[in-house]
């Protein structure tokens, strides 16, 4: 126990020292210094804090727990991230670049009006509290609690342990963003992402090191010819996740998730310039098609080891394979990095969050005139009630039927494919106005949470996505032609930087990587 908590504490010690270091001498108290980190970001930064802010422990547990229950069928939620991320990179990000953004709703206040801001800004709120930040907070401490056992070691029960836990992460989380900015997020998401890809890779490694007595090739064929069902990326049309869904909603939602989420592509509106945008996410790309080597392959590895035993609990196999392959030593070492991981997001979040209540909701209805120093106070205590919420949310996640990450994609439908379909109806077609944007919105909404909660419609969820969003945009235009307005589109200029050179270069590699994954898996 002494060497796990001596690595635990080295490493956390080690991510805030490099954080003060780096912020000692910046100027946090202006809105671009706070929010945007200063304008400063590079592409290298960008791509570790996008990761880390999208890996987690909801991916490391949830999305291990998933490939342990239903093969690498799961790994679309990865590798076609390469394909959004490119479009958004050659696509989205020149526009938001270009008009000088700090949140995407107020993008929706050039091209629509100043109610449709306020409705995404007041939807993408509530979202952050209901799914993300809980699911974030009880992945965490589930992994935390596994690793050191604290129920046991307190002699209290482990709702208790959890409960303690989650109110732990919490508040050490909730310090990086309130204090530091996204600057504060950023640096620490570069050290932390260094550490969650270097000991991430140590546990398939060494799993398969003891599978194969030490033949990390014959382990994986041993792996691979214990159950070669598990290794079907096409998979059943009844399964968790068929092959269709590449073709209706999952790209609509990998499109929104990386191209329009304010959580992830504020790194990007923090860069130098366009061209250091571009970079990150291009880059952020690359990590996305090996991330499954941590996020996916050790959860097909642990059927093998465990085969159903934990079948109805899979969000406890991850943990289990670390306890069983990770040697005592290295514990702490990795228990740090799973909590950089948990603090990655959960900052990110909360960061995103007061950006989006400060600039969408305080500056444009509350308090026209506000001080940048003021401004910046607002955000600080917006994290604090947010992060507040969280804890107190997040055990009433646990036991999800279908795993926690599988939970997370679910309720993330309600939020995303709404303001998806209003965004890209912004980008693309012209004729749809304010009046068609807020009727998609709201029927969005409505149509998700009926056809996916209420009612058993039989049809997988992504599925409803694709429907969701053609019908929505069928309605966005029926309404924009019965109920025209006279809003003009306002498009500003506020940044001429050229784009990276090799952007398009890159785009293309990655998504010919990713047709081939599917051709050699299929």
């Amino acid at each position: 126990m002494t060497s796990t908590l001596i690595g635990f504490f080295g490493f956390t010690l080690l991510v805030i020292l490099f954080v003060w270091y780096r912020l000692k001498n910046e100027n946090l108290k202006s809105e671009k210094g706070y929010f945007l980190a200063g304008k400063s970001l590079t592409g290298p930064v960008i791509a570790a804090s996008m990761l880390l802010t999208n890996i987690s422990t909801e991916h490391l547990i949830g999305m291990n727990g998933n490939a342990y229950k239903n093969g690498i069928i799961v790994i679309a939620w990865e590798v076609t991230s390469a394909i959004a991320l490119v479009i958004a990179a050659l696509y989205f990000l020149p526009k938001y670049i270009k008009m000088g953004l700090t949140t995407i709703p107020e993008y929706l206040e050039n091209r629509f009006d100043s109610l449709t801001r306020t409705l995404v800004a007041i939807f993408l709120m509530v979202s952050f509290i209901v799914t993300l930040l809980p699911i974030v907070l009880y992945s965490g401490a589930l992994n935390i609690e596994s690793i050191f056992d604290i129920s046991k070691n307190l002699g209290i029960s482990q709702t208790e342990g959890l409960w303690y836990t989650v109110i732990v992460i919490g508040l050490i989380g909730s310090a990086y963003a309130i204090f530091g900015g996204l600057k504060a997020v950023a640096y620490s998401d570069t050290l932390n992402g260094i550490g969650l890809l270097s000991v991430g890779l140590l546990i398939p490694i060494l799993a398969l090191w003891d599978i194969g007595d030490g033949d990390l090739l014959g382990g994986m064929q041993k792996v691979y010819d214990f159950a070669p069902q598990k290794f079907d990326i096409i998979g059943k049309p009844d399964s968790v996740l068929p092959f269709s869904v590449l073709f209706t909603g999952l790209m609509i939602n990998q499109l929104y998730f990386w191209g329009m989420n304010q959580t992830i592509i504020q790194r990007a509106l923090g860069a130098q310039n366009l061209a250091e945008a571009q970079k990150g996410l291009l880059y952020t790309g690359i990590l996305k098609i090996f991330i499954p080597l941590i996020i996916v392959l050790p959860g097909l590895i642990a059927f093998y080891y465990f085969q159903d035993q934990y079948y109805d609990q899979q969000d406890i196999i991850f943990p289990l394979l670390v306890k069983k392959v990770l040697p005592a030593s290295l514990t702490g070492l990795f228990a740090a990095v799973i909590l950089g991981a948990v603090l990655s997001t959960f900052n990110s979040v909360l960061n995103s969050a007061s950006t989006i209540f400060c600039f969408d909701l305080y500056k444009k209805h509350f308090n026209k005139n506000v001080s940048e120093i003021s401004l910046v106070k607002t955000g600080k205590w917006v994290a604090v009630i947010l992060a507040a919420f969280s804890i107190l949310a997040a055990p009433l996640v646990a036991s999800a039927p279908e795993g926690l990450y599988q939970m997370l994609q679910q309720l993330n439908g309600i939020f995303f494919i709404p303001i998806a379909s209003i965004l890209m109806a912004g980008f693309f077609v012209k004729s749809i106005n304010a009046n068609g944007a807020k009727a998609g919105l709201f029927f969005g909404f409505l149509f998700y949470i009926l056809t996916t909660f209420i009612f058993d419609t039989g049809i997988h969820f992504v599925h409803i996505w694709g429907i969701e969003f053609v019908l929505n945009f069928i309605l966005m235009l029926v309404v924009s032609k019965y109920y025209p307005t006279d809003k003009v589109v306002v498009e500003v200029t506020k940044d001429g930087s050229p784009p990276w050179k090799w952007a398009k270069m890159l785009g293309l590699i990655l998504v010919l990587i990713t047709v081939l994954i599917y051709f050699l898996l299929s």
